[in-house]
């Protein structure tokens, strides 16, 4: 991702703030899951307390902020651990339907200047590889994801 960032410059415009792909509950997979669980155990107490209320208060459609989403902040909570959805949104990414970006990010970019910078996600299927191994494959999101650990 850091090479996409590179490559893509001022188009590319995510930033500490941006929260524009934490709205509406999202598919994880079962590995994004358990990377978020890890996570939230190891948190300090006062911002787990606060992602545990969120997580208990949430209601999925599709303005809701993510439960790991700071409100106050505008920042994750839970960023070290965040789902393989969050860190590849923004740049350009090669996908089955073609090239995918955030709708805030390459407004003035041609199709080529954009392909020029887009990168393959997970190129050598390492994540794919994990999830196979996994009893679970199924999605999930990241509220119920986190919602066994915060009952």
């Amino acid at each position: 991702m850091e090479e996409a960032a590179q490559k893509s410059g001022d188009w590319l415009v995510c930033r500490p703030g941006c929260n524009q792909c934490c709205l509406g509950p999202f598919d994880i997979t079962p590995l994004d899951a358990h990377r978020l669980r890890q996570g939230l155990a190891q948190l300090a107490t006062p911002t787990a307390a606060a992602i545990h209320a969120r997580v208990e208060a949430y209601i999925p459609h599709e303005d809701a902020p993510c439960p790991a989403l700071n409100p106050h902040s505008g920042l994750c909570d839970l960023y070290e651990f965040r789902p393989i959805t969050c860190r590849v949104f923004g740049p350009v990414t090669h996908t089955e339907d073609g090239l995918a970006a955030c709708e805030l990010c390459y407004t003035t970019a041609s199709e080529q200047q954009m392909a020029a910078c887009a990168v393959h996600i997970d190129p050598d299927g390492l994540e794919a590889a994990i999830l196979s191994q996994l009893d679970d494959d199924a999605p999930t999101t990241v509220a119920e994801a986190l919602k066994p650990l915060c009952s």
